[in-house]
């Protein structure tokens, strides 16, 4: 006869399995993690925000009286009225190399130079054109030919390019006499101290016709020191000066017989020193 089966285990009122349990606390992991991490998108509620207060504008005084005009600003590229350049008349480049024109006949033929330059041009054989430099002013991969012409009232600066075997000036701009030139890119910078603590800076771009102006720039450089040892120094007003040390005034002369006293030190004299106070003793 096979023993009896155990009789069926009964679950107490209230108890919890231990696999409930630990998917309780899965879902409250879970729970933590997904209120805790912000939404997607990086978007988050923190809560409300004070009011957007707007830039404070300008009040203008006296408005009713004029006021100056705006600074000008360059005319933007391919803006000009001005008519095209024309070709240098008389003038041909055979095999199309600007670097082989002679830069004295050019300037000679080309009518936009003036007549005080043309006086430098003749006046010698060197004083008055600078070499010219070559670069690729307008990006066609071919350079433009670059000269200055020196007189003694003024210093202009002229650019040529080559359209076909003709020659095109397409900039004269007069300049400072000592003026610093350079390219970036294919625009042209030109700097000119303008005064003793400033420099204007201007740029020059090709606008599919000739080299315009697109931006003309002012930095303050300060003031330029004397570089000469002997040169102008500031005057010292009054104010400026140290007050000089006061000369004792020589009394009169002692006559035959005085006493005369001896000069003082000018260390001051040591005082005696006070007798020492004994503390009375004790009775």
């Amino acid at each position: 006869m096979a023993p009896p089966s155990p009789p069926p285990l009964r679950r107490r009122p209230g108890a919890v399995s231990a696999a409930a349990l630990a998917a309780l606390a899965v879902l409250t992991v879970l729970g933590v993690l997904a209120f805790g991490r912000p939404a997607p998108g990086g978007l988050r509620d923190d809560g409300p925000r004070s009011a957007v207060t707007p830039p404070a504008s300008a009040k203008p005084l006296w408005p009713d009286l004029a006021t100056a005009p705006p600074p000008t600003t360059p005319p933007a590229a391919g803006s000009t009225t001005q008519a095209p350049p024309q070709p240098v008349p008389d003038l041909t480049v055979p095999g199309h190399d600007l670097t082989a024109v002679d830069v004295r006949a050019l300037l000679t033929k080309d009518p936009a130079v003036s007549t005080e330059e043309r006086r430098a041009l003749d006046s010698c054989a060197d004083c008055g054109v600078r070499a010219p430099e070559f670069r690729d002013l307008t990006g066609d991969g071919r350079p433009e030919l670059i000269t200055v012409v020196t007189t003694p009232g003024q210093v202009v600066l002229h650019v040529y390019t080559l359209a076909g075997d003709r020659v095109l000036p397409i900039l004269r701009v007069q300049v400072q006499p000592q003026f610093g030139a350079a390219t970036v890119d294919s625009d042209l910078l030109l700097y000119e101290s303008t005064t003793l603590s400033t420099r204007t800076t201007s740029r020059y771009h090709w606008d599919g016709s000739r080299l315009t102006l697109v931006e003309r720039q002012v930095d303050g450089v300060g003031p330029l020191p004397s570089a000469e040892p002997g040169g102008d120094q500031p005057s010292v007003t009054g104010a400026d000066r140290a007050p000089a040390p006061a000369r004792p005034t020589a009394g009169p002369k002692p006559g035959p017989g005085a006493v005369v006293p001896p000069a003082r030190s000018a260390q001051p004299t040591p005082q005696p020193s006070a007798p020492a106070v004994q503390p009375e003793a004790k009775r």
